[in-house]
């Protein structure tokens, strides 16, 4: 039991460091021995589960991805109920993503009754910069790492509103982290707000609401992030 308490621990540190370490990074992250973490990195390279580059780097492995793809969705299933309480609240569409690479990822949604409503299908990808469970979820994350995953993917513009400037959205992303929520004001598409909130769960994930500007006001939007706090702080503590 302890070999595999302290093999998941490694894969966790790998996940944290961006998916690749050295085996001295490891060591140094894990406080294990060296001849220990060998012994289980090599394991889990046999498996598939992490794969030794040719630089004798270890980085999380291709077999990983169908175990997160099947969490994903039963991440989606399980936040299902937890929207449906967020639209009969708010009256607005409720959206649950995760970051997955560089990208979000939507994994659930429960749409608005209203007749105009906003709708995004599961499975999309969208870039973080624009969005607002895109910065909630690069809040969540090193100043660093947040900035490098930044300028991998660029930051195109998609209206006026959008961020394109990356110490802009750093400085964003500092006071997303003291408000407790991230807010897309037409950032992605005219005519649409959404705020986001941070899911303090295992995975980095983040709820969101998004409506119509002309009906989430920021009346409407000081009034709806508590009820969103407290969903999320619900399901954290479910997961």
């Amino acid at each position: 039991m302890r070999s595999l308490e302290r093999a998941f621990d490694l894969l966790e540190h790998l996940a944290d460091a961006g998916g690749e370490m050295a085996l001295s990074e490891l060591t140094e992250a894990s406080g294990l021995p060296m001849p220990t973490i060998y012994r289980l990195m090599q394991t889990l390279v046999a498996q598939g589960y992490v794969r030794q580059e040719p630089s004798k780097r270890y980085a999380l492995g291709p077999r990983l991805i169908r175990l997160g793809d099947g969490a994903s969705r039963l991440l989606g299933t399980w936040a299902k109920p937890v929207l449906a309480r967020l639209v009969d609240e708010i009256g607005e569409t409720a959206n649950m993503a995760v970051l997955e690479g560089d990208e979000v990822v939507y994994v659930a949604q429960v749409p608005s009754r209203h007749s105009m409503r906003m709708f995004t299908e599961v499975g999309r990808r969208v870039l973080p910069h624009c969005t607002g469970v895109g910065k909630a979820l690069l809040a969540q994350l090193p100043p660093e790492t947040a900035r490098a995953i930044v300028t991998r993917t660029g930051m195109p513009s998609r209206t006026e509103h959008t961020f394109t400037d990356p110490d802009a959205l750093m400085a964003e992303l500092a006071r997303i982290r003291d408000q407790g929520y991230a807010l897309d004001d037409e950032e992605q598409e005219l005519g649409v707000r959404c705020v986001a909130v941070p899911l303090n769960a295992p995975t980095l994930a983040a709820l969101s609401v998004s409506g119509p500007s002309g009906r989430m006001t920021p009346e409407t939007i000081a009034a709806v992030v508590p009820v969103m706090r407290t969903a999320a702080d619900g399901f954290a503590k479910e997961l």
